[in-house]
């Protein structure tokens, strides 16, 4: 088995889908828009082949780059990428050389949120009122038709990059403006803003059929979240999966799974629970970001990345997930933008939940800061488990109080 793996740098946190291939038996070929020598040198070490290729986004020189795989052999049975932005060119890649996986069709409809809502709309999945949008004058006309708030968001957006909740007409010019929407045409959608606690439902799909699944939180809402400073924001893995307030969310998701046409891939999914009941945000047929699957393995007590390895190669899962534990981060934003000089509590914490604690990355005195919008782990991040859902809540609630990131201008 001959998999082609895409990704941008190739950076250690592609290193355990590249394990998990190994794993099963796979020979992997990196395809990458960094020379070598500028590769995380354990990911490298992995590699059995490696093909440079400069710009990633070139349809016709990635056509070209996986010809050239598949000219030296041996045979490519899979290409694969596990990034939001790579997803649509790679199928559009395996379609032109031959190589089968999941379509651009089944793809395109994934990244496109207008198209896909309007899509599983239509099919009975509840979404939230939307509309295409690249001008001002249909940003207004949508406001006039559902009110304020709305959502503003790339088509083909990822997370919340790029995204505004707009409640007011003053906050619709300053968004219009600032993605540059009264300068020229732009493919955007704009929603009706569903108020209700926010997360997401990830599966992993072999033949149309969930073997793995989990349901996640946001405290807060990625929004506020990816706005405020002052929030330690978690992401939270449940292990009451079975509970009957989960039914309906695991029913529509597999609908979503059945609808889209998804056959053998990760899915993640969005989803709002609120006054208005349970809508779905976004759909993506790809693994959730946020090395999220690494909670999921250790949590479940199962490597997902190689049961999604052996799920590609094979089409086949040998593990089976285990509910003992809870999992989830805690983001940890230094207190300003700028130079990272020291961390207070630390120690406190570690004394205080150290038996939960599994992964803590402190980027050390010195490193620059990232902003706040880069994402839960610009910055500093634990991860723990607990076997207890709300026992967790409070571990990664007092880690998030004690820990203190310090950075100077």
């Amino acid at each position: 088995m001959h998999v082609i793996l895409l990704a941008p740098h190739f950076p250690a946190n592609q290193r355990r889908f590249v394990q998990g291939l190994k794993n099963v038996g796979a020979r992997v070929t990196g395809l990458c828009d960094a020379k070598p020598e500028h590769i995380d040198h354990q990911v490298l070490g992995l590699l059995d082949d490696y093909e440079y290729l400069p710009r990633l986004g070139d349809l016709d020189a990635m056509t070209d780059a996986v010809r050239r795989i598949q000219k030296r052999g041996p045979w490519v049975h899979r290409f694969e990428a596990t990034i939001e932005s790579h997803m649509g060119p790679t199928a559009i890649v395996r379609e032109r050389t031959g190589i089968p996986g999941t379509s651009s069709q089944v793809v395109e409809r994934c990244r496109d949120k207008f198209l896909m809502k309007q899509f599983l709309r239509a099919r009975g999945v509840p979404c939230a009122a939307n509309a295409a949008v690249s001008s001002v004058d249909e940003a207004v006309a949508f406001v006039k038709e559902v009110g304020y708030p709305v959502i503003l968001k790339p088509r083909d957006g990822a997370g919340a990059h790029g995204t505004w909740k707009v409640s007011s007409d003053a906050e619709l010019a300053h968004a219009l403006e600032e993605e540059g929407l009264d300068r020229q045409p732009r493919f955007f959608t704009m929603e009706a803003f569903i108020e209700g606690h926010e997360g997401f439902f990830d599966t992993l799909t072999v033949g149309g059929r969930v073997v793995f699944e989990t349901v996640c939180h946001y405290y807060p809402g990625v929004l506020e979240a990816m706005r405020n400073r002052h929030h330690s924001p978690q992401i939270v893995m449940t292990n009451r999966i079975a509970a009957p307030g989960y039914q309906e969310l695991r029913h529509f998701g597999r609908k979503v799974i059945t609808d889209l046409g998804i056959d053998t891939s990760a899915t993640h999914m969005e989803w709002f629970a609120g006054p208005k009941g349970l809508v779905f945000s976004a759909i993506g047929a790809r693994p959730p970001g946020c090395t999220v699957w690494d909670i999921y393995s250790e949590a479940c007590e199962l490597d997902l990345y190689t049961e999604w390895a052996r799920a590609i190669c094979w089409g086949d899962t040998h593990g089976t997930a285990k509910r003992n534990f809870a999992g989830g981060l805690v983001a940890l934003r230094p207190d300003r933008d700028g130079v990272i000089r020291g961390y207070s509590g630390v120690e406190e914490a570690q004394a205080r939940w150290g038996e939960h604690i599994f992964k803590a990355v402190l980027p050390p005195p010195g490193s620059r800061t990232q902003p706040v919008e880069a994402g839960y782990l610009a910055n500093a991040y634990v991860f723990a488990k607990h076997h207890d859902y709300d026992g967790l809540r409070e571990v990664l609630d007092g880690i998030g109080r004690t820990i203190r990131v310090h950075a100077s201008p």
